[in-house]
């Protein structure tokens, strides 16, 4: 059954082939946007009764059967037919079988242009405040564990090169306040995302009396997209703000994805995880290998290429409606799957994380300790740079040999984690999606 199709029309071989082709993955996909198709065929039905277009017994009847179907994709006993192209014609379908003449008006004023907008633009907003709500959930992991291990020091790198001395507090933080970033960019998408496209139609609006302030109200957006070609104009353009807000999201669990990977391999053994959460070698029975963060670094180097297929896909259309667009799913919908199965799954290892402590005691990292010899040098007066020549004379003749008391520093940049100030952040730039997620 399709929606465009005539009463004059018939099926055949080269029909079934050319369905299969574009229809693609559709009914896969649109299953997610079942729930979102009704809901918006229902404020959609409401708005036409409040304009006159529909009679109020009419809309009742649509309520009714669009409510019936809304509670079987609750159930899971909804499915999409092999020879219905999508959602929006399964749902049509289905109700105009179950409520006769009624059904048939449902879509007057609207295209299945703006009804996929509708639907997509209402999943996008479920979805990001689900990752949202991860990210603050392992911000939150993160600036305990910076709070944690704030007395444990760990050795800080420049160039793979022994660096300075840090905390595994400062490391844990520093992932932590990545995220408050992160979160500016998933509300960005959101504010993108968050506005009405319904009643722009097929890209170019409708000559019916529509009530477009009303469905924005009825389905939740802050906002409507005023113009009905730009409103077109927004597939794939959303899409793209989603994918770049989980980027972000990506490059950081990434970046510590790798940390960890270094930190638990043989020569740094600076952390670790219980067995049950590494793997082993087929052949080498001393492996415990850090496959979780190995994936997760992986599926988020995807993810960060997914921005750029958008773009590709997208960027060379003109205006209006272009079948390209279907494609956009294929690209969004996985990655949304894959940040939201990494950030699970670093929570949940994140439980069992296990700290060396002392780390700093071996003599290879003396070196680590330059800059608070010449630092206590110039607390003593004498000017830097002379001070820098010494301890530099020093290591390079071998007689640099460090106190290992690092009161100046430790009260200083080591343990100055600000976390106070960090949740502050977290919390103002959380609140426009918690608030509407809540």
């Amino acid at each position: 059954m399709k929606l465009w199709q005539k009463s004059n029309t018939s099926q055949d071989d080269r029909s079934l082939v050319t369905e299969r082709f574009t229809v693609g993955n559709d009914r896969h996909w649109d299953m997610r946007l079942a729930q979102y198709d009704v809901k918006g065929s229902l404020a959609h039905a409401e708005m036409l009764a409040h304009v006159g277009i529909i009679t109020l017994d009419e809309f009742e009847q649509i309520k009714a059967g669009l409510t019936e179907i809304l509670s079987e994709i609750s159930r899971g006993s909804f499915e999409i037919e092999e020879h219905v192209e999508d959602v929006h014609s399964q749902v049509e379908k289905i109700l105009t079988e179950r409520i006769g003449e009624a059904g048939k008006k449902l879509h007057t004023g609207r295209s299945r242009n703006d009804q996929v907008l509708v639907d997509l633009k209402l999943y996008l907003k479920d979805e990001l405040q689900q990752i949202a709500a991860l990210v603050k959930e392992l911000f939150d992991r993160w600036q305990e564990l910076s709070e944690q291990y704030k007395e444990d020091l760990l050795p800080g790198y420049t160039h793979f090169q022994l660096a300075m001395p840090s905390s595994f507090g400062l490391w844990f933080g520093a992932y932590a306040e990545s995220l408050v970033d992160d979160m500016e960019a998933l509300v960005a998408a959101y504010k993108v995302v968050d506005k009405n496209p319904l009643g722009s139609g097929a890209g170019y609006g409708s000559a019916f009396p529509l009530d477009r302030t009303m469905t924005t109200a009825l389905l939740g957006f802050a906002e409507m997209n005023y113009n009905a070609v730009y409103a077109q104009m927004t597939r794939g353009k959303s899409e793209k703000a989603v994918l770049s807000g989980i980027s972000s999201v990506a490059a950081t669990i990434s970046r510590f994805s790798y940390d960890v990977c270094l930190y638990m391999s043989q020569q740094w053994g600076y952390i670790s995880f219980p067995d049950s959460l590494t793997t082993g070698s087929s052949i080498m029975p001393h492996k415990k290998n850090p496959d979780i963060f190995e994936l997760i670094r992986a599926r988020c180097s995807r993810i960060l290429a997914s921005p750029n297929e958008m773009t590709l896909l997208c960027n060379n259309l003109p205006s209006g409606y272009h079948r390209d667009m279907q494609l956009t799913k294929d690209i969004t919908f996985p990655a949304i799957d894959s940040i939201k199965d990494c950030l699970s799954m670093l929570l949940y290892v994140l439980r069992d994380v296990q700290v060396r402590r002392d780390i700093l005691d071996d003599k290879i990292f003396d070196h680590l300790f330059s800059v608070e010899e010449i630092n206590k040098q110039v607390v003593n007066k004498i000017p830097f740079r002379d001070a820098y020549r010494s301890v530099g004379d020093s290591i390079n003749n071998g007689t640099f040999h460090p106190s290992r008391d690092l009161t100046h520093t430790h009260e200083g940049s080591i343990s100055r984690l600000c976390t106070s100030e960090i949740r502050d952040m977290m919390d103002r730039t959380y609140a426009p999606i918690s608030h509407q997620r809540g």
